[in-house]
């Protein structure tokens, strides 16, 4: 098939995220991906700015990646996890044992983000009821989160201002405080916790779990809040009974700065989500962990057992390529590289904050955020960047990026400098559209 052949046949058939057959968005062919580069089948090659929804942490086509799906493959691509076990997902959770806050030992591994989410959930489900509370069932989270797309990850996406409220009526009813107020290099006051502190204290008979993104509210607007409001919280389920989940599906290996984010406030939760970089874009893979109190607790109910149990649990493949990704980031200096993304993005996206357009920029780690006044219209602004070589792709009004860490000095300033020329004339792009996922 030729290129517009395959192209219709994509609009025919293939049902992308957030999108319409109706009205179905542009759709590029990628023919190969290499580097920090997308390279499409109609010959222009884009630098990528998202690392593929915030997963492709070492850039495509890295040569110790495929060499490790190689490997492994010749030897298995998967076997059930039910009674059988195998070296790559032992390796993984022992280096996930290590590398996270501590606490944090036992590791259920899940097929991606939304399921580790689910499992964090009924981890903490689970766990009350076998302490003999089955009335602890509702989970306390804070506006403008995002936790994935499946009923219960949806169930604690910000209800009003998140991309599910179509199914609010056959969702479970959950409590949401108000977004963090305090930024990121601020103090968390008490009217800066006030509601949170009131909503967990009046609710923490019925209260499962709290659960959030740690300091970097991602699909939700790209927020950053203060490591002390994260220390407060922690403070606050300890004193009132309660479970904390840290979603760190986006934020963790490094993307701000910190291994985990976690770390910016030197807590550690009962429960934490990895997906997204763990096998660096290579495979979908996830992975719950939680500590002793958990486990012991699921695993002396009624129960006996944790119910839950994906078929392609513990894929050896993405186990593989996971142990490589983790490798290559322990072993280079990655705060070093996060550093001087970090500085680079201060730098060169400053003059947005000039711009009548712009709202806010900020930076935490290798994450660059532009917030813009009003709605962007996103296939009209995606081909204006497309355009100047680049490949951003905003949501909301939001223009962000998220590169590999293997991007280089002058690709990155390709991405800032696209970004500035493109939101210079940013009025032309705003406007009402046609809602489209980040």
């Amino acid at each position: 098939m030729d290129h517009d052949a395959l192209l219709t046949a994509d609009r025919q058939f293939l049902w992308h995220p957030y999108s319409s057959f109706n009205n179905p968005p542009p759709v590029y062919l990628v023919e190969r991906a290499e580097g920090s580069s997308l390279q499409l089948a109609d010959g222009r090659v884009l630098i990528d700015g998202m690392s593929s929804w915030w997963c492709v942490l070492h850039g495509y086509n890295h040569p110790v990646l495929n060499q490790a799906v190689k490997d492994q493959v010749d030897k298995m691509s998967h076997v059930m996890f039910g009674g059988l076990t195998h070296e790559p997902a032992i390796e993984l959770a022992k280096t996930l044992v290590r590398i996270t806050p501590a606490g944090l030992n036992k590791v259920f591994l899940a097929d991606s983000g939304s399921v580790a989410v689910e499992v964090a959930l009924k981890m903490a489900l689970q766990y009350w009821r076998s302490l003999g509370q089955p009335n602890k069932t509702r989970m306390l989270t804070l506006r403008n989160g995002y936790h994935g797309d499946t009923f219960g990850a949806m169930s604690v996406c910000d209800p009003v201002n998140g991309m599910h409220h179509l199914f609010s009526e056959v969702m479970p009813s959950h409590l949401f405080a108000p977004s963090p107020a305090c930024g990121f290099t601020e103090p968390c006051t008490d009217e800066n916790i006030a509601a949170f502190k009131q909503l967990i204290e009046d609710h923490s008979n019925t209260l499962a779990a709290v659960i959030l993104e740690p300091i970097v509210q991602g699909a939700g607007g790209m927020k950053f809040y203060s490591p002390d409001y994260l220390r407060r919280v922690k403070a606050l389920c300890q004193a009132n009974d309660v479970l904390l989940i840290a979603d760190e599906i986006a934020t963790g290996f490094g993307r701000t700065g910190k291994l985990f984010a976690c770390e910016h406030a030197n807590i550690s939760p009962d429960i934490l989500c990895l997906g997204k970089s763990l096998t660096g874009g290579y495979m979908t893979l996830a992975a719950t962990l939680c500590n002793d109190k958990v486990a012991t607790g699921i695993c002396n109910g009624e129960a006996g057992v944790f119910m839950h149990g994906p078929t392609f649990m513990g894929n050896p493949l993405a186990c593989a390529a996971a142990n490589a990704s983790l490798k290559l980031l322990l072993e280079q200096d990655w705060q070093a590289r996060v550093s001087e993304i970090e500085q680079q993005l201060k730098k060169e996206l400053a003059p947005c904050q000039s711009y009548a357009s712009v709202a806010d920029v900020r930076v935490l780690g290798n994450i660059g955020v532009v917030e813009m006044t009003d709605t962007v219209v996103m296939a009209e602004i995606q081909k204006a960047f497309m355009a100047l070589g680049v490949w951003i792709r905003p949501f909301g009004n939001i223009v962000y990026i998220m590169p590999p860490l293997i991007i280089t000095e002058l690709e990155l300033r390709k991405l800032t400098s696209a970004i500035c020329r493109v939101l210079a004339d940013g009025e032309k792009y705003l406007g009402s559209a046609l809602f489209s996922n980040g």
